[in-house]
């Protein structure tokens, strides 16, 4: 399990290292002012933070009462992603349209290209983290330290302490 501080600093590097490749390639790709998009992303990012607690937030509540409970299906996380990329759809479409002066429709084309970096860029950036950082196991191991010692990387070694047996 990560620690508290490897989570803020995943959290941190994802946002920062996300806005610095995302900020010129926007202004690149629709051809608008650095600054326009710079903020643009900034603002996404952070209605995108907001939006993920709210919605979280609500879905459970809604859960709880539908069913009784919170653990997800496979099923319900489909409808729960697709519904969360709905709503930060509806809430960015409005400020991009409004902030950079363009149409919804243009406004609608733009967020889908931002949410499809976004979608790439998660993928990658978490595969090259969990590389850089291994989640730590029982022992205290990494996971890419286990497979140098000849563990395949889904093997987990047997814990030898009494208290977890």
């Amino acid at each position: 399990m990560r620690t508290t501080r490897d989570r803020i600093r995943h959290a941190l590097s994802f946002e920062i290292i996300g806005l610095l490749i995302v900020t010129p390639l926007g202004a690149w790709t629709f051809g608008m002012p650095l600054h326009d998009i710079g903020m643009v992303s900034l603002v996404s990012a952070t209605l995108a933070t907001a939006w993920n607690y709210i919605y979280n937030l609500l879905f459970d509540h809604a859960m709880l009462r539908l069913i009784g409970r919170v653990q997800k299906t496979l099923p319900v996380r489909i409808v729960h992603a697709v519904l969360f990329e709905f709503g930060l759809l509806l809430v960015l479409m409005p400020f991009i349209a409004i902030y950079l002066g363009v149409s919804l429709v243009q406004a609608f084309y733009m967020d889908a290209a931002f949410a499809l970096f976004y979608m790439i860029y998660a993928f990658v950036f978490n595969w090259v983290y969990d590389w850089i950082w291994p989640v730590p196991t029982a022992e205290g191991a990494s996971v890419r330290h286990q497979s140098r010692r000849g563990l395949g990387v889904h093997e987990t070694p047997r814990i030898k302490n009494s208290e977890f047996e």
